[in-house]
């Protein structure tokens, strides 16, 4: 039991300095307790209505003929600088295809060398657009497409490709690669 007016707990000092501190104060007489409520968050209605809305048109709406024609997921590149309506077209199958090599059984060294002589004779003959069968790599070990990485990277280091894109299932498929030239210089 505490000595009335000490403070259970603290040194009679300490409660009496505390108890002056307190002294002038006056009692809560109600019992009531006066709180704020934190407001909630703001829920986005909107956006999720829009976003629900998105993704039902997205998997309900019809594929518009532009998307279809456009090809998305297959190789495709374009050299800096080049319109990306160079690639469309290209696509799109506007380009004849002029000239076209086989890379079946060949060897990696042997295929990039075929692959150099062809583009180099193909800029002196004039032609634009060739079609380079690189295959799916069904006869390499592993059934890898070692040459389909390989042919892409070698067009793309070449300064006269101006594009490249999958050729279309009826001319190869995704063993295939049209190539757009530049023009040859006069």
């Amino acid at each position: 039991m505490t000595k009335p007016g000490v403070l259970r707990g603290l040194p009679a000092v300490d409660s009496a300095l505390f108890r002056a501190e307190v002294a002038d104060v006056a009692p809560i007489t109600t019992d009531r307790v006066f709180h704020q409520p934190v407001p909630p968050l703001a829920i986005p209605r909107q956006r999720l209505r829009d976003e629900a809305a998105a993704l039902s048109d997205s998997l309900t709406a019809p594929i518009s003929l532009e998307l279809l024609l456009e090809g998305g997921s297959e190789p495709a590149w374009t050299r800096n600088g080049v319109s990306r309506n160079v690639l469309r077209d290209l696509r799109r199958g506007r380009w004849v295809i002029q000239d076209h090599l086989d890379l079946h059984g060949l060897n990696r060294h042997e295929a990039q060398a075929a692959l150099g002589g062809f583009v180099a004779a193909c800029l002196v003959d004039g032609s634009r657009c060739v079609r380079i069968v690189h295959g799916r790599g069904f006869g390499s070990p592993g059934r890898e497409p070692v040459l389909k990485q390989l042919a892409r990277a070698w067009l793309a280091r070449r300064a006269d490709v101006l594009a490249y894109c999958q050729a279309p299932l009826r001319d190869g498929g995704e063993g295939a690669l049209w190539v757009l030239l530049r023009a040859a210089k006069l």
